[in-house]
């Protein structure tokens, strides 16, 4: 699901940061996990970035030999080569030999990657999809511009400004610059719209957007709340505090925060946020750079909102950088109880460098420590490429299904404030592992996700019984609803139909989960955002087990206690 990005400049510097892992993790369940390749993670310093005076001859001369060389290829090489393009790529293979996060964005890709960061965009407002080379809107944003020009779920977009975009094999990108644009200015959109013989012409007048990375704040029970956070944008914090109030006046006393998949983000962000959970004067995180140029500690400080009562932090493989930060944090002082996976990895902070081109260079500058002293980056010594397919290597491996085969060394081991073993040099292990369940996950139900068809049939379902689903509240929905045996059938006669071939056996294997992801879809559609996480409540192994965790026990001392 796509969300036109933001087109506005980058934000002020304002604060320290860590970058999000390049790799993307290619799941059914999770397919955008670590999608966003450059876009999160940047350094904002006080401290201007100034060239190195350390080795000024070593400096000049590899300068003059690259100039040198690019100046012959450009003159003399037997073809035409496009110089500009020849330095941006020895630029980042450069790079490549320092870091896997040290990285150069070219100034066409620069605004798009500041955009993660940035707490609202300029656009119509519309979640969209891409079903067979067609744009089709998921969903306008609530009181967006594209809800007031009438814009309905399901409707496929034609045209924008009399330009085709469908059927045309139009990419994700090619389509958010279409969408995009500066407030105040208007975009055509023809339409066709279900059980309507002619397209329909809508004009929307763009404006400014609220892109959240709180995705969503509700009560599990009367006293236990659930926030989910997937980045650590400019706007973080703001969301964050505001979501826990409103939950503490529905009667929170116990809370599941979830980190799983945040590929982090702005680093102030992260320690605000932790800083709500730890009381007193406590060591949240610190970083050690080259000389001390690039050192900081940050410590708690502010009289948090919740800083006693239960806390369990859901993470994964999918948890990186400023997450990792949150997470070791409330580990290494036993704030929280950690539930989840292994996380991603990533311990190194980055400084963002503006070239005179507009490109950007993210350069890293420092290391960072949680409080007890753990580094938390994996080796990257093998290269770049091994370093890409070290989540693979832990799927292969089996570390995803068994707790045991995770082994770190005993140099690795440090200690949290109440005494508990922890381990550096890899993530951040969870107090509690709960294995990946893929018991219905099966080639057939792949086949369904990566033709969209799954997204696809809930959209339309939603749009044919639309008038009863308005019928019913959600709660009577979520108790009454199925997905029935020939509403199955249905879906694989249309995937049939689309290319992918019938398959009972598979189709037996993962019936619950469609059954679950299916309702889930439509109860989005139906009622919004919070519902979709309700309805796959019961599905989610993580969640479950923090629930279990913290029926156990009657009050936050006493949720650690189940690890000894």
């Amino acid at each position: 699901m796509n969300v036109e990005p933001n087109d506005a400049q980058a934000p002020e510097p304002v604060s320290p940061s860590t970058s999000a892992p390049r790799n993307s993790r290619r799941q059914v369940r999770q397919p955008l996990l670590l999608a966003i390749v450059l876009a999160c993670g940047i350094l904002l310093g006080a401290n201007p970035f100034r060239p190195s005076d350390q080795n000024p001859d070593g400096t000049a001369r590899g300068y003059l030999k690259f100039k040198e060389i690019l100046s012959y290829v450009d003159r003399d090489y037997v073809d035409s080569v496009d110089a500009e393009a020849l330095s941006d790529y020895a630029i980042s293979r450069m790079l490549e030999r320092l870091d896997p996060h040290s990285v150069f964005i070219p100034a066409k890709q620069q605004q798009q990657a500041s955009a993660f960061l940035q707490s609202d965009f300029d656009g119509v407002g519309v979640e969209f999809n891409l079903f067979r080379d067609t744009v089709t809107i998921v969903s306008p944003l609530s009181g967006g511009p594209a809800e007031q020009a009438g814009l309905h779920p399901g409707d496929r977009i034609l045209a924008v400004n009399g330009e085709q975009v469908s059927g045309v094999h139009i990419t994700t990108e090619e389509m958010f610059g279409k969408l995009r644009g500066p407030r105040g200015s208007k975009v055509q959109l023809l339409v066709q719209r279900r059980k309507q013989l002619k397209p329909i012409s809508v004009l929307v007048t763009r404006n400014r957007i609220p892109n959240s990375s709180v995705d969503v704040a509700y009560m599990l029970d009367n006293q236990t709340g659930y926030i989910k956070v997937s980045r650590f944008a400019s706007g973080t914090y703001d969301e964050f505090k505001q979501a826990l109030g409103d939950l503490r006046r529905q009667g929170l006393s116990r809370l599941v925060l979830d980190l799983r998949g945040n590929p982090g983000g702005y680093l102030d962000r992260a320690t605000k946020l932790a800083d709500e959970f730890i009381g007193g004067t406590k060591k949240i995180v610190y970083t050690d750079g080259k000389g001390d140029l690039y050192d900081t500690q940050t410590y708690s400080r502010t009289l948090g909102e919740f800083e006693e009562g239960p806390l369990v932090v859901l993470v994964d493989e999918g948890s990186a950088s400023a997450a990792e930060v949150v997470a070791g944090a409330l580990q290494d002082h036993d704030r929280a109880l950690v539930v989840g996976r292994r996380t991603f990895g990533k311990g190194l902070v980055q400084q963002p460098i503006a070239l005179n081109d507009g490109s950007e260079l993210r350069l890293t500058i420092a290391r960072y420590y949680t409080p007890s002293g753990r580094s938390i980056q994996k080796s990257y010594r093998g290269g770049y490429a091994q370093y890409e397919q070290e989540l693979a290597q832990r799927q292969k491996h089996g570390e995803y299904f068994h707790a045991d085969s995770i082994h770190f060394a005993d140099s690795l081991r440090y200690r949290t404030d109440k005494g508990r073993t922890v381990y550096g040099g890899g993530g951040i292990m969870p107090d509690l592992f709960v294995p990946r369940d893929t018991s219905a996950y099966s080639a057939y139900y792949t086949r369904l996700q990566s033709h969209n068809l799954v997204r696809e049939f809930a959209l339309n379902f939603y749009q044919d019984h639309k008038g009863e689903l308005e019928g019913l509240r959600f709660e009577q929905f979520n108790t009454s609803f199925r997905i029935s045996d020939v509403q199955l059938q249905t879906l694989a006669s249309q995937a049939a139909h689309n290319g992918v071939p019938a398959d009972a056996a598979g189709m037996r294997r993962c019936a619950t989960l469609l059954r679950g992801q299916l309702k889930a879809l439509i109860a989005r559609s139906a009622y919004g955002k919070t519902a979709y996480y309700q309805v796959l409540r019961d599905q989610d192994a993580e969640l479950q087990q923090a629930l279990r965790a913290l029926s156990s026990t009657a009050d936050g001392t006493a949720l650690l206690g189940l690890l000894k």
